[in-house]
């Protein structure tokens, strides 16, 4: 598509302005801090807990569940791992260095045994949410594969969620937003995701057998707080008094469970639980699947299945956060101090207030931090997990197994609330406390959750004016909202946010999946849940009337997301009225809630059998199809010109090489002459191992990669003109010992999710062993060549 000079500078001039202000969600550094006392992390899990997330969930006998085709996958889709810039944070200095964990797509079919074609997949992403462009991908490439992928697999049955991690490669998004900050578009990073969540489809595909689903709950106790508590009083005082919290502290599994000869053989789990992915801080440039993807890993490493996979999926997530110690100022004349309640400023600034993990303190980017918020959340699943009691679990019953999914226009979307009057959504906008931040990542240049004077930043004018300016129909539309970008009306160079969004439900027997395409906060996806709940509850017992035998059992309602696409956040009426960064954020004004709500009720029976067509196809698209516009997106991310290593070496020469022994503990460290790993994603694959010599077989083994938490892979440039760079290798061992704690935390065998794999002396680890990295050189003419690096040898002792 061609472009005029004056749009293209046009187009430019935005990404450098908007980026220089970071202005969707940034971090600052983490100046002052010290050494806290910790909490106990003991006895974190309660299975018993009364608490109510309104999930409807009945604790019966697992016997008597029906049986459907289960299949589970899991595929790599780590993107370039060096100079993206990490989608999340909106940062444009937080550039990629490395690898700590490699990302995954998830793979969940669920398929009915009778009807082939009644069957979904839900995906679960190490991303910051789905996409429009990434699921349009997903679906095209499952139409080029023909068969049973084209067949079978399509607009209405295919979800694509997110973890809500902050610390990935970005650049992968349809619309031009979230775009500014990571420089344009970037091929590669969309193309890696799409790639692996289609291997991750095919791999469960393939897998499909018989078996049966089983739903339980357990409470997680200390992995998340309400980070806008201020915004969450605002809703009525008789509906906050029916929860025990303000998060939701329930995780809900769903259990699958292939039918053998020898018995049943568990295969995943997936389950939903609210807490932001802003574990890992605003200064980490190491790709990590942040606190979901330590909690998937450690699950996965914890069974003896090697295909095993676990999903964690992200829930009510939009005003939680994994910084449970709580917001503090952390520099300035009132550090160490609360953050304002209202505001959650310091002496009237934003940047100093900041949440802090149950391991602040640390000069680790929040890693320690991340390793236990996700260490709780394992901890949690797998308690229940290895619950055999029949009162732990509800076998899912019932033939039913069905997607749906609509495109609706919320820019022009009316409709009649209960009490018959007429409201409608507005075109996308983001107010003023959406530049302010959250407590995770505060924003810049002082602009102020819930402010009073919306006119105190002297950036206001200059920001406003860059893009589409809001008529008074817009302002009214968007009542208390006061609009920073007008981004639903701005389209030039392309369209900045989604107007048109993805509304999808699932269903399998009794439980129903709301696949919500934003970032519901606690009581939104509180009254969502119940509203499916209470409409499914009706349409059963009007089919139990009629001697449908699943008509008896109870809902079971669970939300996911961000999904699909990404539509900021979704706030209560009155939460909106406060406009912190929630309200904010909720894109399409006041009424955002209750039309996500009207809707999915209206669409509701089309997942019951009485009420609708069994076979519409799954490739089915109901309602106006987005714009695809990552063949129109900007890029200005420079490409990787040529690798040269220095006068005198090759490349994978070691620079600084391995001590001869080390201790259980300790971390062990080489350096490499490298060059950039964008010129390989070794998707599957790793850029370095630790090996360790059989001295049965006389062989060299892999016994770690790049997906390991504990080997840590680092990419430095050295010299842009001469296009020469290193690699540093580090073996954490702490993370398997038990060391990463430190005195300060008491440790003890209930908290042990070191990696889940060491003793406490460390005697496992004793071994002699090396260092690999793996790299690819590009040459002046384009060529690419791989090549080794190797270190000495080393004992642990």
């Amino acid at each position: 598509m061609a472009r005029s000079p004056l749009i293209l500078a046009l187009a430019a001039s935005l990404l450098i302005i908007l980026s220089t202000i970071s202005i969707l969600h940034r971090t600052p550094s983490r100046n002052g801090q010290h050494p806290l006392d910790l909490p106990d992390v003991q006895n974190i899990v309660s299975t018993n807990s009364a608490t109510d997330s309104g999930d409807g969930l009945d604790r019966t006998s697992l016997a008597g569940g029906d049986t459907y085709l289960l299949g589970v996958g899991k595929g790599d889709i780590t993107g370039p791992v060096a100079e993206i810039n990490f989608m999340g944070y909106a940062d444009p200095n937080q550039l990629g260095s490395g690898v700590r964990q490699r990302l995954y797509s998830r793979a969940f079919i669920i398929g009915s045994t009778e009807v082939p074609e009644d069957r979904f997949v839900y995906l679960v992403l190490d991303t910051q949410s789905g996409d429009t462009a990434v699921r349009h991908g997903i679906l095209t490439a499952l139409q080029d594969k023909g068969g049973d992928y084209a067949k079978l697999y399509g607009n209405q049955n295919v979800a694509v969620t997110g973890t809500h991690s902050h610390s990935g490669p970005g650049a992968w998004l349809n619309y031009l937003l979230p775009q500014i900050t990571s420089r344009g578009f970037h091929k590669p990073s969309y193309q890696a995701i799409v790639d692996g969540a289609v291997a991750s489809i095919v791999k469960a595909h393939e897998g499909l057998s018989e078996g049966q689903l089983s739903v339980g709950s357990v409470d997680v106790v200390d992995a998340n707080v309400n980070r806008s508590p201020y915004a969450y009083l605002a809703n009525p005082a008789e509906e906050r008094e029916r929860y025990g919290d303000d998060v939701d502290k329930r995780m809900t599994v769903l259990r699958f469970t292939h039918s053998t000869e020898e018995g049943g053989r568990d295969i995943g789990i997936l389950n939903w639980f609210p807490v932001h992915g802003t574990s890992m801080l605003g200064n980490n440039t190491l790709v990590t699947g942040d606190n979901k993807g330590v909690a998937a890993s450690l699950f996965e490493k914890s069974t003896a299945g090697a295909d095993f996979v676990a999903g964690f999926s992200q829930a009510n997530v939009g005003d939680t956060s994994p910084n449970v110690l709580g917001a503090y100022c952390e520099y300035g004349d009132e550090a160490g101090e609360l953050c304002d309640f209202k505001t959650s400023l310091c002496g009237n600034k934003s940047q100093p207030c900041h949440g802090r993990g149950p391991y602040w303190g640390r000069d680790d980017a929040g890693t320690a931090s991340n390793f236990e918020i996700g260490r709780r959340q394992f901890q949690a699943a797998r308690e229940l997990f290895d619950n055999a009691t029949a009162a732990a679990w509800t076998p899912v019953k019932g033939q039913v197994v069905r997607g749906l999914h609509h495109f609706v226009d919320f820019s022009t979307h009316s409709f009649a609330l209960p009490n018959g009057t007429v409201v409608h959504t507005c075109p996308a906008a983001l107010g003023y406390s959406f530049a302010a931040g959250t407590t995770d990542g505060p924003g810049a240049f002082e602009f102020k959750q819930a402010p009073d004077d919306p006119h105190a930043s002297p950036f206001w004018r200059a920001i406003g004016n860059r893009v589409a300016t809001p008529n008074d129909t817009q302002k009214a539309c968007h009542g208390d909202k006061i609009i920073l970008l007008d981004v639903g009306e701005s389209s030039s160079p392309y369209e900045w946010s989604p107007n048109i969004v993805d509304v999808q439900l699932l269903r399998v027997g009794q439980l129903f999946v709301i696949v919500s395409p934003g970032e519901a906060t606690t009581m939104a996806g509180r009254r969502w849940k119940e509203a499916v709940h209470d409409a499914a509850q009706t349409a059963l017992a009007s089919q139990s009337e009629g001697g449908d035998e699943e008509a008896h059992e109870t809902p079971i309602v669970v939300l996911g997301g961000p999904a699909n696409t990404y539509t900021h956040y979704i706030a209560t009426r009155e939460e909106y009225s406060i406009q912190r960064y929630e309200g904010a954020s909720t894109l399409y004004g006041p009424w955002t809630l209750d039309a996500y709500i009207q809707l999915t009720r209206d669409y509701l029976p089309d997942l019951f059998a009485p009420f609708t067509p069994r076979h519409l196809p799954p490739t089915l698209i109901r309602g106006p199809h987005p714009p695809i516009q990552i063949n129109d997106s900007l890029s200005f991310i420079t490409p990787v010109i040529v690798d040269r290593a220095p006068l005198f070496k090759n490349f994978g020469a070691t620079k600084s090489d391995v001590r001869a022994f080390y201790k259980a503990g300790e971390t062990v460290t080489a350096t490499f002459v490298g060059a950039s790993p964008r010129n390989d994603l070794h998707l599957g694959g790793t850029f370095a191992s630790v090996e360790r010599f059989d001295y049965g077989e006389k062989v060299w083994r892999r016994v770690r990669g790049d997906g390991d938490w504990s080997l840590v892979f680092e990419w430095k440039r050295t010299s842009t003109l001469a296009g020469t760079s290193e690699v540093r290798v580090s073996w954490e061992t702490g993370w398997e010992t038990g060391a990463w704690r430190g005195r300060e935390s008491g440790g003890g065998d209930d908290a042990h999710g070191d990696l889940l794999l060491r003793g406490d002396d460390g005697d496992e680890l004793k071994g002699l062993y090396r260092l690999r990295y793996y790299g690819d050189a590009k040459a002046l003419g384009g060529n690419i060549t791989p090549f080794e690096g190797v270190s000495g040898e080393f004992k642990i002792v």
